[in-house]
């Protein structure tokens, strides 16, 4: 066992806070990662804040891990040391059930490990990416392809990469599509991006007219402020694939009937409280589809960073100390970053 340098939530009301934590010695399949940097989601909040109920504490979020790999058991044959390597929201699931074998982890049928706060259906705690180094096994670390100078920007792509990434491949998005992506946050930024390389027309719906600029920046060829039906009646019944990307209560009609007949939009953000439900009359006459999508599995998430490395794409990052992480959290719930904070973990010495 190792001692390692942390934040953590000791309870649902108080802020993050310097934690030690104890990483295993390296087994013979297991990789030891020197953290770098590591992306700041709003699951992290989320889970800091139980606001899903089901924190384990002390909570050490983070699952948008880059570093470098400090060591390897007898039996690793992926990586070698010094190896710039990823760690996403997986650490572990079954491996013997239907979705594992088919390498759709983060839908095991007994439930994967997350990263942090443990088992999906419950077992002991895990400690995630704000600390200064973790041990996995190598089955779920992901190659970096990246240049190293780009490596904050690409933390952020081992959770809201993935979640994009994955439901448009699922529903195979393909060039020359209508593709429309709801909101332009974490997630957003990153879906208006990966659409657009994959060739889609992306439109990206937005609330604030303050990120057209941005979105167009990004590849998208429209954007359509959301508060306006009349903007929106213009693109009644044309979308080959919407994701909606807003972890935030609100209404999906108006976003339901934007779609073409056997269409589909998905839901990738997790919001505090439900959304209203949908007007089943806006599915049924044009036989439109409404889906979830869960990040990604471990051979899809590899494929992600490898086509964001061919296409050059990372995520619009600022960078924080850790020391500064509750203000992130505060920022966060008031859309205060452009697009994800990333944590840069050399800051944690600074508490030693």
């Amino acid at each position: 066992m190792t001692t390692a340098l942390a934040y953590a939530a000791p309870s649902a009301s108080e802020p993050l806070s310097p934690f030690r934590l104890e990483r295993r010695t390296p087994e013979a399949r297991d990789v030891q990662i020197d953290i770098l940097y590591c992306g700041v989601c709003h699951s992290d909040l989320h889970t800091a804040r139980n606001e899903w109920k089901n924190t384990m504490y002390p909570s050490v979020p983070g699952h948008e891990i880059v570093g470098r790999v400090s060591a390897a058991g007898t039996d690793v044959t992926k990586f070698k040391l010094g190896d710039l390597v990823g760690v996403g929201c997986i650490i572990d699931s079954c491996r013997h059930c239907e979705p594992c074998g088919e390498g759709l982890e983060q839908l095991c049928d007994n439930g994967f490990t997350g990263t942090y706060n443990g088992p999906v259906f419950g077992g002991e705690n895990t400690f995630g990416g704000y600390s200064s180094r973790i041990v996995v096994d190598e089955r779920y670390v992901l190659r970096i392809a990246h240049d190293e100078k780009q490596l904050a920007s690409v933390a952020p792509l081992l959770c809201a990469g993935i979640t994009t990434y994955s439901p448009l491949r699922t529903w195979g998005v393909e060039k020359g599509q209508k593709v429309g992506v709801v909101g332009l946050g974490g997630l957003g930024h990153m879906a208006v991006k990966i659409a657009a390389a994959m060739g889609a027309h992306v439109v990206l719906f937005t609330t604030s007219a303050g990120k057209v600029e941005d979105a167009k920046r990004m590849g998208a060829a429209e954007v359509v402020i959301s508060k306006d039906a009349a903007a929106m009646a213009a693109h009644a019944s044309s979308f080959d694939f919407i994701v909606n990307t807003v972890a935030a209560q609100h209404d999906l009609n108006p976003f339901i009937t934007l779609l073409k007949r056997d269409c589909t939009m998905t839901l990738v953000g997790a919001p505090e409280h439900p959304h209203p439900g949908p007007d089943v009359f806006g599915l049924i006459f044009k036989r439109r589809r409404l889906a979830g999508s869960l990040i990604g599995g471990i051979r899809e998430t590899q494929e992600m960073l490898d086509f964001c490395a061919q296409h050059g794409i990372v995520s619009d990052i600022e960078t924080i100390a850790i020391q500064d992480i509750n203000t992130a959290y505060e920022r966060m719930l008031k859309s205060d970053v452009k697009y994800r904070f990333v944590v840069d973990m050399a800051t944690l010495s600074e508490q030693a």
